[in-house]
């Protein structure tokens, strides 16, 4: 590889983030991806916050409430809570663009081959959440959820996220996400659990289909794996090679919803500048701002629920949609 000021791994929201703000920077930015096709295959459930900025072109549908059913009781509503449903292919091929018009080298289908072979004075590690930059300076994601999610017909307009949580789904929940015509329907557990995430798709799949709402046909498959453990430290160096985390790398997906992108376009953006600046004990301070107390939270209620054995009280408890949580 030729030298650059900056290399970033994995061109997923983070990353694309970062090498365009490190391109607007005047950095001399290269990005790789092993994926061939920016965004392909989806591994992500698509949903978004209303006030993250995506391109029209992107939403396939517009979220204004949640619905949270917690074993068999009847589902309580969160009237207000708007998001968007995204095409997640078509949101990062948007993001790698913004990069390439920015001027940094973006390469699909290139596989990392490890820190000897970078010539840079700063990478950028947006590369998930077994993050190969993470681990050459110690910060691991060590607590993760394994997820599986089909894409089935929608067979009614639906305009809430639906939530589901029960003992029967250990160390995460069930999901039913509209997206026009379609929805993605899914689940995640904890990874001891990943055995048992086929059956519990099917059966949300089953119990969707007797009430009408959902059509039989699969229309794609996908999952992966989120992390749920906090956010880690994100930055180091490996030589005098200066290493930033941003993403899910860093640990900033909230360890109870798995909400992961917003955090990652933002960190991504930030670690863009300090790559520019060099200054990576202000992104560390600036993440600890943004994400700290949040973060921390959620890993305090997503342990708590574990520890109570996913009792239907600690259900609520654990979950965004409850004043509990918030206590």
């Amino acid at each position: 590889m030729e030298a650059a000021d900056v290399v970033v791994l994995g061109l997923g929201p983070a990353g694309a983030s970062a090498a365009a703000q490190a391109a607007r920077a005047g950095c001399k930015v290269i990005a790789l991806d092993r994926k061939r096709e920016a965004g392909v295959p989806v591994q992500c459930a698509e949903l978004v916050p209303a006030m993250l900025p995506v391109e029209a072109g992107v939403v396939r549908q517009r979220i204004d409430s949640m619905r949270t059913f917690v074993e068999e009781d009847a589902p309580d509503p969160t009237p207000h809570f708007p998001g968007r449903m995204l095409d997640r292919a078509a949101f990062d091929a948007s993001l790698v663009r913004e990069a390439l018009d920015a001027g940094a080298d973006c390469r699909l289908g290139v596989v990392f081959k490890g820190f000897p072979a970078i010539k840079a004075k700063v990478v950028i590690g947006a590369d998930g959440p077994r993050s190969l930059a993470g681990r050459a300076i110690g910060s691991v994601n060590r607590e993760l959820v394994e997820t599986r999610q089909v894409t089935v017909p929608l067979l009614r307009p639906h305009a809430a996220t639906d939530v589901f949580l029960s003992a029967a789904i250990p160390g995460g929940y069930g999901w039913l996400f509209p997206k026009g015509e379609a929805a993605n329907l899914g689940a995640g557990v904890s990874p001891s659990h990943k055995g048992r995430l086929k059956a519990i798709v099917s059966r949300l799949h089953r119990e969707l289909l007797q009430e009408k709402r959902v059509g039989r046909e699969v229309l794609s498959l996908t999952g992966g794996a989120i992390p749920v453990g906090g956010m880690v430290k994100p930055s180091g160096f490996v030589g005098e090679v200066l290493v930033l985390l941003a993403g899910d790398a860093a640990g900033l997906a909230n360890p109870v919803t798995g909400a992961g992108i917003a955090a990652a376009v933002h960190s991504g953006r930030l670690a863009g500048q300090a790559a520019a600046s060099g200054d990576y004990r202000a992104y560390e301070e600036e993440l600890e701002d943004l994400y700290g107390a949040a973060l921390e939270r959620a890993l305090r209620r997503r342990r708590e629920l574990l520890d109570s054995k996913m009792q239907k009280s600690a259900l609520r408890r654990g979950w965004i949609a409850y004043p509990e949580y918030w206590q």
